[in-house]
């Protein structure tokens, strides 16, 4: 294909960015591409601890479709052995180690969500076990020679554990030189990831110069604030909307950001050519509430369709504005004609144990019909006709007895 002038594809590539090292030498890397015609091998490692991807994540994956929008070779590595190491990044203890079916399960979840922003059809998608797994001991060794102690202890959280007293494990040193040698095995042209990603996109480039590779240019992207608007987007802190939330859960959590968040969720996950998605940001100031449900509609018809996002839209107004139970709930059917209201929390799964239901009737965040459940020992009648449960703000169930006739 034709690509765009360099100075078109900076235009581009700087939007959002935090660092670029350096851009000079990206610039040279992109005039050799044109001079070429061979397109850039753009590489995003992605940890596969968890299966399911958030809008944290999207921020760089949006980077990564844009280099594919330019021209350039889009390489998804699914860190299906480095899992098996767990990535220290930015933690204060060691992480859970994977294990290799389980790494491989997820990586393969993580591509087909990645798939609803990068065109698959043009991602290279690779496993590091394929290079990783068959390096032997004394491969370990030679690797290992390339890097000090010292040099892992500027680490921020490594100098920070270690000047706590906190145990580091020796493995965790291999984390950022086994995904360094996946930049070795690739001959990348340029690395993406999170400022967190900072110090291991730095050791690939460092190791590819020890061995006799072009060294690849690093490129880090902000970290998205979560929906609390206190600490980062994370599903572990409950303050993560998710790929595969619903269109009704998506929209109802994007709903919920601070105000403050508005402009930089606006400028992060909507992708800039969509012209209308950035003029919601003349709204915000004198009127945030339209501006975020303009936001929230986007983002969900980004990820679903603009029949969906006007649907959940519909849905929110309906439960939370007109205070109505969902048009369309599933019947579940008992054969019991009674049965504890704890036991019915747990049965519908509104609850994961009994004492967690206890507490859902103890905070009177359980309706029946709207009416309050103020008893933890109460019974609920099952009629054949329908009775609405509703748990919360966003669960509702309909519940029945089975017709006997």
């Amino acid at each position: 294909m034709r690509f765009p002038t360099v100075q078109e594809q900076l235009d581009i590539i700087v939007g959002n960015v935090v660092e670029i090292l350096s851009v000079d030498e990206l610039e040279q890397k992109l005039l050799q591409s044109l001079k070429t015609s061979r397109p850039l091998k753009i590489k995003l490692g992605a940890d596969p601890s968890r299966p399911d991807l958030h809008l944290g994540h999207s921020v760089v994956l949006r980077k990564l479709r844009e280099f594919q929008d330019l021209g350039h070779e889009a390489i998804l590595i699914i860190g299906d052995f480095t899992a098996m190491i767990g990535d220290p990044s930015g933690k204060s203890k060691t992480r859970p180690q994977l294990s290799a079916e389980e790494a491989r399960q997820n990586g393969e979840s993580y591509f087909e969500q990645a798939s609803k922003i990068l065109d698959p059809e043009k991602t290279t998608i690779c496993y590091n076990s394929d290079w990783l797994g068959f390096m032997k001991f004394a491969d370990v060794i030679r690797l290992s020679s390339h890097y000090t102690v010292a040099r892992m202890l500027e680490r921020d959280d490594f100098e920070k554990r270690y000047r706590a007293q906190e145990p580091i494990s020796i493995h965790e040193f291999l984390y950022p030189l086994a995904q360094g040698m996946d930049s070795v095995h690739l001959k990348n042209d340029v690395e993406l990831g999170g400022t967190d990603q900072k110090f291991n996109l730095l050791v690939g480039r460092d190791l590819q110069r020890e061995y006799g590779i072009t060294p690849q240019v690093c490129i880090t992207m902000p970290l998205l604030v979560g929906t609390g608007g206190g600490e980062k987007m994370s599903k572990s802190l409950g303050n993560a909307i998710c790929f595969n939330d619903s269109p009704a859960d998506m929209y109802g959590k994007m709903l919920s950001i601070p105000d403050t968040l508005i402009e930089t969720y606006c400028r992060l996950l909507v992708p800039p050519a969509d012209k209308k998605g950035i003029e919601i940001l003349s709204k915000r100031i004198e009127e945030p509430r339209t501006a975020k449900r303009a936001l929230a509609k986007k983002i969900v018809a980004l990820y679903y369709s603009n029949s969906e996002a006007a649907d959940a839209e519909t849905h929110f107004d309906q439960i939370f504005i007109h205070k109505k139970a969902p048009d369309h709930i599933e019947l579940i059917e008992f054969e019991e004609q009674s049965l504890p209201m704890i036991d019915l929390l747990t049965i519908l799964g509104a609850a994961v144990s009994k004492s967690e239901a206890r507490r859902m009737i103890q905070q009177k965040s359980v309706l029946v019909d709207d009416r309050k459940i103020e008893e933890i020992t109460e019974c609920i009648e099952l009629e054949i006709e329908p009775k609405i449960i509703r748990v919360g703000k966003r669960k509702f169930f309909k519940v029945a007895t089975k017709k006997t006739f």
